[in-house]
């Protein structure tokens, strides 16, 4: 696993780690129906639809890393940003009582979790996300208000993940306190916690670097689906 987390996280996790959840060959590979719909190839910068295009179906969408050429005959591109990759440079945060209603969610809560996760679109999200590590939600009367998880992962790497909160319920800090958690447990773990959140959220990275994580650099994201 590089370093410096370089866009090749995405292909080392889909084709180590997370190889069980994914589906795919040496030149294209996806995660499995159900989880998020991110793709990855062994060079971000050239993309083989080709051999991603026997994987898909009309009607599905893909988040596609590192890429900005010319879009393939038979995909149609649906959105285009930049986002950043922020690495965790700090010591592990300190031990604090856990958020209100805080727990580990179950699998009887991936549709809720879904339904925060199309709600508040931190990120491309499925029914069985919540598998690929551990998700931690705050409920209030039965309801899952907030969250935070882990995602992809590779070496020491961990993502997390799937960091939201219902409208409702903002500014209480619950998802920050979800997230000290987490990075306590990783980093205590010997793991190395890193996220991706888009450059235009100016907020949201500002507080990524109040808590410990520093900015790795710039890349593309893009949506795109079968046409």
């Amino acid at each position: 696993m590089p370093a410096d987390l370089t866009d090749d996280v995405i292909w080392s996790c889909l084709t180590g780690p997370h190889a069980r959840f994914s589906a795919g060959g040496p030149r294209a590979r996806r995660y499995a129906r159900g989880f998020s719909p991110i793709v990855a190839f062994p060079v971000a910068a050239q993309p083989d639809f080709d051999a991603l295009s026997p994987l898909c179906e009309p009607g599905e969408h893909f988040y596609v890393g590192g890429w900005s050429g010319p879009v393939p005959s038979g995909w149609a591109l649906e959105a285009e940003a930049l986002m950043v990759r922020m690495a965790w440079d700090a010591p592990a945060p300190d031990d604090a009582p856990p958020a209100p209603g805080m727990r580990r969610l179950a699998a009887a809560d991936a549709s809720a979790a879904l339904a925060l996760a199309e709600l508040t679109r931190p990120g491309p999200f499925g029914l069985r996300t919540t598998e690929l590590g551990e998700y931690l939600g705050c409920f209030e009367d039965g309801r899952l208000v907030a969250m935070a998880g882990e995602r992809m992962q590779s070496g020491s790497w961990r993502e997390v993940s799937g960091v939201c909160t219902h409208p409702d319920h903002q500014g209480r800090g619950l998802a920050r306190r979800l997230m000290q958690t987490l990075l306590r447990r990783e980093v205590l773990r010997g793991e190395r916690p890193f996220l991706h959140v888009m450059s235009a959220n100016t907020v949201a990275r500002g507080l990524y670097r109040r808590m410990g994580f520093r900015e790795l650099g710039e890349t593309a994201v893009r949506v795109v689906a079968p046409s």
